[in-house]
């Protein structure tokens, strides 16, 4: 289970920076009782943590991943299986309060990724989102909010990742094009993690000095920010990306300077 510290959500104002925090954090945990919330990929990791922080702040919570669960186990490359699971939403709720596409696409490049899957990790990841949206398009309820999941990794790439990297590139820039189409009815906002660490490891040393953060990511990281822009606390943030990876890719290294060195 994720954990949520109402520090995360402190600010100034009327209140002192910790009671002012505890009442931020109750105002948005609250607005999302009885909202009718959809998460694909939402059997772990991340997905997990953002399922259980909408279910604990009193939330519908529709979850389709390839994987079983309770809700719908379906595959998002499939055109039939997301048209039943929006259908089911529809049929059970009626409306769609909060759409957040977390699902990971195949991870794989060169030189041994095929057609194949190359395409299906697009379809994952870009094109599942889009198809969902469209489903829902004429269901969203009022105030309604879209996050996709995307990663640091729409801005930086290592060898052999580019079906993945593809896919994370096109959930960006598919955020700020659903936000115009969508203005002034759904708010449209994505997050770029970094290195999150969904097994519960805990990392020290070099792992976790080499953030400027200090630490390695974990999920509940990811969580708090997904709930921040699905309240209406963030009603006037759309078509932004938010890059949660403690800082790692605002620093510049090169061989030699600051710590860093090359081994070749």
């Amino acid at each position: 289970m994720c954990e949520v510290s109402p520090a995360y959500f402190t600010y100034c104002g009327m209140f002192s920076i910790a009671e002012g925090g505890v009442h931020l954090y109750n105002m948005v945990m609250s607005s999302f009782a009885d909202k009718v919330v959809v998460v694909t990929g939402g059997v772990q990791g991340i997905g997990l943590c953002i399922a259980e922080r909408f279910r604990a702040a009193g939330a519908h919570v529709c979850v389709i991943d390839l994987q079983d669960n309770p809700y719908f186990t379906g595959n998002l490359a499939c055109e039939e299986d997301l048209r039943r699971f929006s259908a089911k939403v529809l049929a059970e709720y009626g409306h769609v309060d909060v759409l957040v596409n977390n699902a990971a696409p195949l991870f794989k490049g060169l030189p041994d990724c095929s057609w194949e899957e190359f395409n299906y990790a697009l379809q994952v990841g870009v094109a599942a989102p889009y198809m969902l949206t469209h489903l829902f398009q004429e269901h969203f309820a009022p105030g309604a909010a879209i996050v996709n999941i995307s990663s640091s990794r729409d801005r930086m790439s290592m060898p052999g990742s580019e079906s993945y990297t593809a896919a994370k590139g096109g959930i960006a820039a598919l955020t700020h094009a659903l936000a115009v189409s969508l203005a002034g009815r759904v708010r449209v906002n994505s997050i770029s993690p970094g290195w999150i660490e969904t097994q519960g490891a805990t990392y020290n040393g070099a792992d976790a000095a080499q953030h400027p953060a200090g630490r390695v990511g974990r999920p509940e990281d990811i969580a708090e920010m997904v709930l921040f822009l699905c309240s209406d606390k963030a009603g006037f943030i759309t078509g932004e990306n938010i890059c949660i990876d403690g800082g790692m890719t605002r620093q510049m290294i090169y061989h030699g300077e600051h710590g860093w060195s090359l081994q070749s």
